[in-house]
């Protein structure tokens, strides 16, 4: 199997060099030699780095994607862990999507001060409530 230099693959994955080491520290990738001082990696590091980046845009951390892609070159995806996380998912589109609309309200609410409009109030109020639960949810 081809393989390609740590420049290459930092070329081809978008990801520098520096964080290429930072997930080899972490055990996520493996150089598989070098060639003089330039890590040497296996072409099909390139799909591992790609799961590697989706995993931390939906949120996941490092360590829950070290658990997921494990030492196997393919990766065992917990379907039911994939499950929660697009609930997880789900629930911050939902909170996201109120804080758009109350942005949305407050740039173009008519009256006088936005403190004197009763829309935004509500709004104020349902964010208030929000961080008290969020608190109480939190260990």
């Amino acid at each position: 199997m081809r393989e390609l230099d740590i420049g290459e693959v930092a070329a081809q994955s978008g990801l520098p060099p520096a964080t290429l080491r930072f997930y080899e520290e972490k055990g996520l990738i493996r150089p598989v030699g070098r060639h003089g001082l330039r890590r040497q990696y296996r072409v099909d590091v390139l799909p591992r780095l790609a799961l590697i980046v989706l995993g931390q845009r939906a949120g996941f951390s490092l360590l829950e994607i070290a658990v997921m892609l494990g030492n196997e070159r393919a990766p065992e995806l917990d379907r039911a862990r994939l499950a929660a996380k697009a609930d997880e998912v789900d629930q911050q589109i939902r909170q996201l999507e109120k804080v758009r609309d109350g942005l949305r309200h407050a740039a173009a609410c008519p009256a006088p001060s936005h403190l004197a409009c009763p829309a935004f109030n509500r709004l104020l109020r349902a964010a208030r409530r929000d961080q008290r639960k969020n608190r109480k949810d939190r260990p």
